[in-house]
């Protein structure tokens, strides 16, 4: 296969920087974007471009460092969608502007940044999107409110996009992760609210103990995580010669998880299926 160009955003550390890492090792050429471009001149030196890019940022802002980016190369053939963090605590303790935060980022500010490439694809009726959603995109975990919100309502905006865009030859893919030993977790990708209520108190702290001793020691692989997406994405190693799905879960856990949710739902269905197919005129 040809050299191709990848565009990834939230490249400073964890799948963003595995990204930068996989695909140059595959030959290809790589535009990594990240809120801090001193955090991302180790990446020059391995060999990829660099840009600063904040996907909260406006959207003529955005649209700005995109033409750029598809300027380097003279084309961008894979977007990455990568940047996100987590809000950790409680629906009380949770502020209104922190669900508004962790949604500007994980759902606004991906929707600004595709906006700005969609063009680009359109009108070479080529390219593929490439979104990182969640196992919290399946389940609503207690104490994960604001993140599981926001790759939930991901998953939707990402859906309809796929429909829309298919005849227009633009492919686009959707990773479900489980637990990943990344960054994730640590104090400077998780915002955390510790209860002030007595009644969660004890649940809180138990949460944050918990994510603490998660940080770092998840059980899946990054690396393995990548190197899949990118198969996916050009349709060799594991993919070659597959129909890839629009929807990939990736993870032991991801799997048991979202298995037992899917077989949970059919039973309901099944067992309700008068009542909830009764309500038509």
């Amino acid at each position: 296969m040809s050299q191709l160009v990848w565009l990834v955003t939230g490249c400073s550390s964890g799948l963003g920087e595995q990204f930068v890492h996989s695909i140059l090792a595959r030959g290809d050429e790589i535009i990594a974007t990240g809120r801090n471009i001193e955090k991302l001149k180790h990446l020059e030196q391995a060999g990829a471009s660099v840009l600063q890019l904040d996907i909260t940022d406006s959207q003529q802002s955005i649209r700005s460092v995109i033409d750029q980016a598809t300027s380097i190369h003279g084309k961008v053939d894979f977007f990455v969608n990568n940047a996100s963090y987590i809000s950790i605590g409680l629906w009380e303790d949770l502020e209104y502007e922190d669900y508004l935060a962790q949604f500007d980022t994980n759902v606004f500010g991906t929707i600004k940044v595709t906006r700005a490439i969609s063009p680009h694809f359109r009108q070479r009726k080529a390219g593929t999107l490439v979104f990182i959603g969640s196992l919290s995109g399946w389940i609503g975990h207690p104490g994960v409110s604001a993140y599981a919100g926001s790759k939930f309502a991901l998953e939707g905006v990402v859906e309809a996009l796929h429909q829309e865009t298919a005849h227009l030859g633009i492919k686009t893919l959707l990773i479900e992760p489980g637990r990943f030993r990344t960054k994730l977790l640590s104090s400077e990708n998780m915002k955390a609210a510790r209860s002030s209520i007595p009644e969660y108190q004890s649940f809180s702290q138990n949460l944050l103990d918990g994510m603490a001793k998660e940080d770092r020691a998840q059980p899946g692989d990054p690396v393995k995580l990548v190197e899949i997406i990118i198969d996916l994405v050009r349709r060799e190693g594991i993919a070659e010669g597959k129909e890839v799905p629009f929807r990939f879960p990736l993870g032991a856990d991801c799997y048991d998880d979202i298995k037992t949710k899917c077989e949970e739902n059919l039973k309901l269905l099944e067992e309700w299926k008068g009542i909830i197919r009764s309500t038509d005129y």
